[in-house]
């Protein structure tokens, strides 16, 4: 058997001579075969919050959470939490004036205390840090690859993702909440008129992957995000199409077998998250 901080595993085999169960190697001479054609046992047991390692967290989505909003949510991914919100502006950017042309732009940000110890809060240091420019240009891109700019019309959607409380996977759960805030928002529009269907071409969400002691795992809480030899962030549509992959070699390297099976995991996930946008937004009719 081996063991680490995470899980363990054990493979055994079953000796019908002798009614018990036998290590690989035990129990019989070099190069002799097991006549009882042995059953291969192998179980993994825990990751360091007892899920599976292709299991996602508890995943919550509260629409409606700020009523001042034209869209918003709050989505908890275990104890990740993070308020989204989506505002509408009847104004673009100078680039897109007179295009016809609509856009969605995003800020990211997290409370001092959402972490273990107090962050300093952007606007002390004078500009956002490069962690957070990167993440929210992150948002923004997932949200313009699944929208039809051009049905939006020349109005901008303002998203904004407050992390209340840090437990790993903060970009991915903000990509996944503001699709939800982002659709309500566009509903409105419908509703009063300004649009005649919702300009959105897919659903979009957003998973983390990771290599953890050599085990592919799904959804990396902050424990595990820490250590991971490889960190992948996954953005994809519904139909399975990849909007954007992060992917960096933190510890050790990995081949194409390794990515094809973490491209796999991230897509059963994505999937599991797209269902639960879904359940929220059971009315919303995507444009065709």
């Amino acid at each position: 058997s081996s063991t680490n901080s995470n899980f363990f595993s054990f493979e055994t085999s079953f000796d019908c001579r002798t009614g018990g169960m036998v290590s690989p190697g035990l129990g019989l001479a070099r190069g002799q075969a097991n006549p009882c054609q042995a059953v291969r046992i192998r179980s993994m047991i825990y990751r360091s919050d007892n899920r599976m390692l292709d299991q996602l967290r508890p995943v919550k989505i509260i629409p409606d959470f700020i009523t001042t909003a034209e869209g918003s949510v709050l989505i908890e991914v275990g104890n990740t939490r993070v308020i989204c919100t989506a505002s509408l502006e009847e104004t673009v950017p100078p680039f897109l004036r007179n295009s016809g042309k609509g856009w969605i732009t995003s800020e990211y940000s997290m409370l001092p205390r959402a972490t273990l110890t107090r962050m300093p809060r952007d606007v002390t240091k004078g500009r956002p840090t490069g962690r957070t420019h990167e993440i929210q240009r992150l948002i923004g891109r997932a949200l313009r690859a699944v929208i039809d700019l051009s049905r939006l019309g020349e109005r901008t959607v303002w998203i904004d993702c407050d992390v209340i409380q840090a437990d790993g996977g903060t970009r991915t759960a903000s990509i996944t909440g503001a699709f939800v805030a982002l659709s309500l928002a566009l509903e409105k529009l419908v509703d009063a008129g300004t649009l005649t269907s919702v300009p959105l071409r897919d659903f979009v969400a957003a998973v983390s992957v990771g290599m953890v002691d050599g085990e592919l795992m799904l959804d990396l809480c902050y424990e595990e995000d820490s250590r991971a030899d490889v960190d992948m962030n996954f953005v994809m549509t519904a139909g399975h199409k990849i909007v954007e992959i992060q992917a960096t070699a933190e510890h050790r390297v990995f081949d194409e077998k390794q990515l094809a099976d973490m491209v796999a995991l991230a897509r059963a996930g994505v999937d599991s998250l797209i269902s639960k946008q879904q359940g929220v937004l059971s009315q919303l009719t995507l444009r065709q």
